[in-house]
């Protein structure tokens, strides 16, 4: 018993009381006194956390691998303020005993480090504390500030981008909440840094008035309590004040240089150090300037020939080496880049021609012009291939079936920047992009205007603007969507099949459908197909549905209510009918998802009336008088954009018998309109009308 009572005891961890031990260690050094070893060991532990943590700055590959340095910068500034109120105590209490009162770090930095004089130590502190707060603190927090702002007013633009790549089938649903994430991380980290500037900017100051404050209370203590002249009163105190400031600025000098790193370094998949070489010497004609003008400066009179001859020698040297490497590099770049052409021979008997030499037509096709290759070459770093292969990942698991393969060639009859898709060898869509620029879109409303090539999006018709990359940062503070190239192409290849859905399912595809259901309902599959339906008849009806933007994932549902229907009809029109109203929570729910009450415009009981009898008349695809049409599809367009603008559904609700008819019309005059009949609407949705109208 007791046995089982200790399992389910809490237990007790030590993980995570870092921080706290800490602080309050922190609270306790400056209320209360400590020996001169135990200041010591804190003042050479304030000097090696200040050591880590530039070094992990210099190594961090991205700002936000560190993101708790601001965090750190702040618990380091009370740690070095509480050392410096403890170490002042000690200095008040003790001075009058010599240099060593305060222990042997103190006295080593005013003895050793300033060699004992203590107006030398005055001179030191005071540079290093001009160089902490005039130079570094001053510039990181001024670098600080403006990220942050910058990186505030870029959010909404990221987090669109995001959006688009998500839409486009670029990022799963993970990897768009983890970007979102990082994003609000990046803010919530310069905001950090821009108010953690701000300590160390009030460390510096507080490190210069504890010094005057030290050496004057020293002066009244030694001379008025212990009896000491003003000379030896002066060396004691002034010299251990100047050994604990230099103690404490050069830890203070140390974090403060890591914070200007962290804030001026750029997201990049290499350390700081690797940066700088890379980028310093890549360049010899950088290291042959400097090596002539360093010989030159060497041979004049009066200069120190040794140091500069021997400085312009090693750079000469350094640069004849990097160009050596450059040479070498772009050398085996050509021997690769070499493709040997093969010889045909002329002669060469003809072959007879056969089946194999006539092309079928490729269901999707993308051609693209000669300027674009570099974005389907792989070996180029293209990126378009992943993103269609993102695409069609998404598409299918969207509508329910296999998206087929998308074929991509070159065709030198298309622009240098043009791009085709084709359906079953029939050009669909066309446009041009700029592969070396960037898409700022208009999502509707931005701060202002960008230079660069004024157009639209080839996917939804938007205004937008091909900017050069270095103007990212400045579109989305502006409130623009800024994509790739490679993604503008995605996001229209991804539009145009989601609206093609239906040309794309043929009978191999249905095959397969029925052949992953009979793995689960194997009678279903068996009775569906061809005991209750054609096949062809089964491929009519799911390209109803995904003519009407209605997937085809709930592939048992759909095969459980064509074979309860197919006994009372053949016809695909009435099946689809059928097959919608057993749909109906997935239609609605992919109409408007998450909301109980659903929109609805409707249309007055006198029109409803002439539409039925143009239905009984005409039949099935209903005929209507052209100006009847003309006011009707006026309506409906206005009614749409309405919806739109206030950020709602278009649902058009009608009379089942005449919901095939108005689908139809209502394709071509507002095609983001969803044409439902009453039957259609679940018994859990409340149906709020927001439009009427008539004739």
């Amino acid at each position: 018993m007791a046995e089982a009572n200790s399992l389910t005891e809490p237990q007790f961890h030590i993980k995570g009381l870092g921080t706290p031990l800490l602080l309050v260690s922190v609270i306790a050094m400056m209320t209360l006194p400590m020996p001169t070893w135990m200041l010591d060991l804190m003042f050479t532990f304030n000097i090696t956390l200040a050591l880590v943590v530039v070094l992990v700055s210099v190594y961090t590959m991205k700002p936000l691998d560190f993101a708790v340095f601001p965090t750190i910068l702040l618990v380091a500034t009370l740690l070095r303020l509480a050392l410096n109120v403890a170490s002042t105590r000690v200095v008040l209490l003790e001075g009058h005993t010599g240099p060593g009162a305060a222990g042997s770090v103190i006295e080593s930095f005013g003895s050793v480090v300033v060699g004992g004089n203590y107006a030398v130590g005055l001179v030191v502190f005071a540079i290093l504390v001009l160089i902490n707060f005039v130079v570094v603190t001053k510039g990181a927090g001024r670098i600080s500030e403006v990220s942050a702002r910058f990186t505030l007013d870029a959010m909404p633009g990221k987090q669109m981008a995001i959006d688009a790549d998500l839409n486009a089938g670029l990022l799963t649903q993970e990897e768009a909440g983890l970007r979102r994430m990082e994003v609000a991380r990046e803010a919530d980290f310069y905001g950090a840094m821009d108010g953690a500037s701000k300590f160390v900017r009030g460390d510096a100051v507080a490190g210069l008035l504890i010094l005057f404050i030290n050496i004057i209370g020293g002066l009244a203590i030694g001379m008025g309590q212990h009896g000491l002249d003003f000379s030896t009163a002066m060396r004691f105190y002034a010299l251990l004040t100047i050994g604990d400031g230099l103690v404490a600025q050069i830890p203070s000098l140390l974090l403060s240089t890591a914070a200007a790193i962290m804030v001026t370094r750029q997201n990049s998949a290499q350390d700081m150090g690797e940066q700088m070489v890379g980028q310093l010497i890549s360049d010899p004609r950088a290291l042959w300037i400097a090596s002539m003008v360093m010989a030159l400066l060497g041979i004049v009179p009066g200069m120190p020939h040794l140091a500069f001859l021997g400085l312009a020698a090693v750079a000469a040297v350094g640069a004849f080496f990097i160009q050596q490497k450059i040479q070498l590099k772009e050398q085996s770049e050509s021997e690769i880049a070499e493709v040997p052409v093969p010889v045909t021979d002329d002669l060469q008997e003809l072959k007879e021609l056969s089946w194999d030499d006539v092309n079928p037509v490729d269901p999707i096709g993308l051609e693209v012009g000669y300027r674009l290759i570099p974005m389907v070459d792989q070996a180029q770093d293209g990126k378009l291939m992943s993103r269609i292969k993102g695409v069609r990942k998404k598409l299918s698991q969207e509508l329910g079936f296999l998206i087929p393969t998308v074929h991509i060639r070159d065709n030198l009859e298309l622009p240098p920047n043009g791009y085709r898709i084709t359906l079953m060898g029939v050009a669909a869509a066309e446009s041009e992009v700029y592969p070396d620029r960037e898409l700022a879109i208009n999502p509707g409303q931005v701060f202002g205007q960008l230079e660069g090539i004024e157009t639209k999006d080839p996917a939804f018709g938007l205004e937008a603007i091909w900017i050069m990359p270095d103007q990212r940062e400045q579109a989305q503070t502006l409130g623009y969507t800024v994509v790739d190239a490679s993604t503008v192409v995605a996001t229209h290849l991804s539009q145009l099949l989601q609206d093609n859905a239906a040309q794309l399912l043929g009978h191999e595809e249905v095959e397969q459908l029925l052949k992953r259901l009979a793995q689960t309902a194997p009678k279903l599959a068996e009775e569906l197909v061809p005991n209750a339906l054609a096949l062809s008849v089964v491929v009519k009806v799911l390209q109803n549905l995904l003519s009407e933007h209605i997937p085809v994932r709930d592939i048992r549902t759909i095969a459980e209510t064509l074979a309860e229907n197919a006994p009372r009809s053949q016809d695909p029109d009435v099946l689809t009918q059928q097959v919608r109203m057993a749909l109906a929570r997935l239609i609605v729910q992919t109409i408007n998802p998450g909301n109980d009450e659903l929109p609805v415009i409707t249309l007055e009981p006198a029109l409803e009336q002439i539409l039925q009898q143009s239905v009984q008349v005409s039949g099935a695809e209903g005929t209507v008088e052209p100006l009847l049409a003309e006011k009707l599809q006026k309506s409906l367009k206005e009614s749409a954009q309405k919806q739109e603008l206030q950020g709602q559904p278009a649902v058009l609700l009608v009379n089942p018998v005449l919901r095939p008819m108005l689908s139809r019309f209502v394709r071509f005059a507002a095609p983001n309109m969803h044409v439902l009949s009453y039957q259609e609407i679940p018994e859990n949705k409340q149906v709020r009308i927001v439009a009427t109208i008539g004739q």
